[in-house]
């Protein structure tokens, strides 16, 4: 319930001289950024939390079973966040939720951690050791100030993994600096801009988790909805399925049982576009991945190589063909995005495909 709904005296826009609300369209816009990151930080989680329960079934089953989005248990996905701001906190708080992560598998490193007194509360452990933090996540969300990052990454670089994901949000510094300061390639960073129409559908009185759990507005944080005016760059989508890829390539798994796993786990749901039957939906190719000739003297017992991340987001790759050429694949996708928050599309609810271009 919103206290202030009806007291027009105590409302944001209420002290905003006339000549000047020309601009509360930004504050719309701030709302609908801070809901596409983290609904795009909880989207890419929860395939790392189905991804690590489809790879810690048993490894000698020759069936693989299809883990749904909504899977209730996996193996232990650890997540750090260092910045406890405003975007720090509400990550927390929709990564905690709808993950959904253990309390106890996310962590908060920020320069003042007693300010964090309501995560604390929920048993997330809130301290100011970003070496430490790094040194036991997983995936780190960098959530600091662009002048903050320089120090943070002097900080952190010695104790990242080469299977260490960090994911971004600071803006400002672009991909091949921040690869600079962390001597490391294992980096997604989304990145957003507006499009011609802004319509303010960001729902101002909803928190985050409430607003993501609203069709029409989660539909447009999908990667391929221009709607509200926010457009997500396609390429962090393109990082992502290559990100998946390097966590499989690390436990040694030949290409043919991840392109087998990845088809069951993200391309599983039958769809009236497919054709009659289930046989007919997409499913993940090793050229989608790699090029004709280094898929031909690639054995099928052998790994994908390792991918730089970085270079995956700023060049043209296999799958950025594919992935722009193929409508389907991007509606199964778009499918499976809404299927993250547990909301499926309808026929009253079409697929939006853009065919936004990658670059």
């Amino acid at each position: 319930m919103d206290m202030l709904k009806d007291l027009a005296s105590l409302q944001f826009e209420y002290g905003v001289p006339e000549e000047d609300r020309i601009w509360l369209y930004l504050q719309g816009r701030s709302r609908g950024l801070m809901i596409e990151a983290c609904a795009h930080a909880t989207f890419f989680c929860k395939l790392l939390y189905n991804l690590r329960a489809s790879l810690n079934e048993n490894q000698n089953s020759r069936q693989l079973s299809i883990v749904s989005l909504n899977a209730a248990t996996t193996e232990e996905l650890k997540v750090g966040i260092i910045g406890g701001g405003h975007l720090g906190k509400q990550l927390a708080h929709t990564l905690l939720q709808l993950v959904p992560i253990p309390a106890e598998s996310l962590r908060i490193s920020t320069r003042r951690p007693e300010t964090l007194g309501e995560l604390q509360k929920l048993k997330i452990k809130c301290f100011y050791q970003n070496a430490n933090l790094v040194s036991w996540a997983d995936v780190i969300f960098l959530c600091c100030l662009p002048s903050q990052l320089p120090n943070i990454c002097l900080e952190i670089q010695t104790s990242l993994s080469k299977t260490s994901i960090v994911y971004s949000f600071v803006a400002a510094i672009p991909l091949p600096r921040l690869k600079l300061l962390l001597s490391h390639t294992n980096i997604l960073r989304p990145q957003y801009w507006y499009g011609e129409d802004s319509v303010n559908i960001w729902g101002a009185n909803k928190e985050i988790i409430a607003a993501l759990q609203d069709p029409t507005i989660l539909q447009a944080t999908c990667p391929y909805s221009p709607a509200g005016g926010i457009i997500l760059n396609i390429k962090w989508l393109e990082g992502v399925f290559y990100a998946v890829l390097n966590i499989c390539t690390a436990r040694n798994m030949a290409h043919s049982q991840v392109l087998q796993r990845l088809s069951d786990l993200f391309l599983s749901m039958h769809f009236e576009d497919c054709g009659k039957d289930a046989a007919s939906c997409p499913k993940f190719q090793l050229t989608d991945f790699v090029s004709k000739a280094y898929g031909k003297n690639l054995s099928q017992e052998r790994p994908f190589p390792w991918f730089d991340l970085t270079a995956v987001q700023l060049r043209e790759t296999p799958f950025s063909q594919h992935l722009s050429s193929n409508p389907l694949l991007q509606d199964h996708l778009t499918h499976l995005y809404c299927d993250a928050f547990g909301i499926s599309l309808t026929n009253e609810q079409p697929v939006i495909s853009t065919g936004f271009p990658s670059q």
